[in-house]
């Protein structure tokens, strides 16, 4: 009996077969890892400590140092944590500075404010 073994596919074609990121993603993803990179050298931390510190393996935290787009944002927060700068995660979308959000909202305000009419029918007094 001759049975077929479905194909696994290599997480290289899968990424071929995903769209690329717009160039400002990218360039912004590669500004991230590279910063990352900078700080934890600043620190004096090798990358085995550090992944070591942030739960995960040397090879996710070199990805992560790239810019790799597969990274999940809990292990970049938690490299955030282990090198003290969490507070800027904290402040990324923050909802009062953010102008096109505020922006929006205004543009959709009423010209005018009116009393509402209370009539017997409904209830109010």
């Amino acid at each position: 009996m001759d049975t077929v073994k479905p194909e696994k596919r290599s997480q290289v074609s899968a990424k071929r077969s995903r769209d690329p990121l717009p160039m400002p993603v990218a360039r912004a993803l590669e500004k991230l890892g590279a910063d990352l990179a900078l700080a934890r050298r600043r620190r004096r931390l090798t990358q085995a400590s550090l992944a070591e510190r942030i739960q995960t393996s040397v090879a996710t935290l070199r990805r992560m140092e790239h810019g790799d787009e597969r990274i999940a944002i809990g292990t970049i927060a938690q490299a955030f944590l282990v090198l003290g700068e969490l507070d800027k995660i904290n402040g990324l979308l923050d909802t009062a500075a953010d102008g096109i959000g505020l922006t929006l909202m205004n543009q959709q305000l009423p010209q005018r404010v009116r009393k509402k009419r209370v009539t017997p029918e409904s209830g109010g007094l």
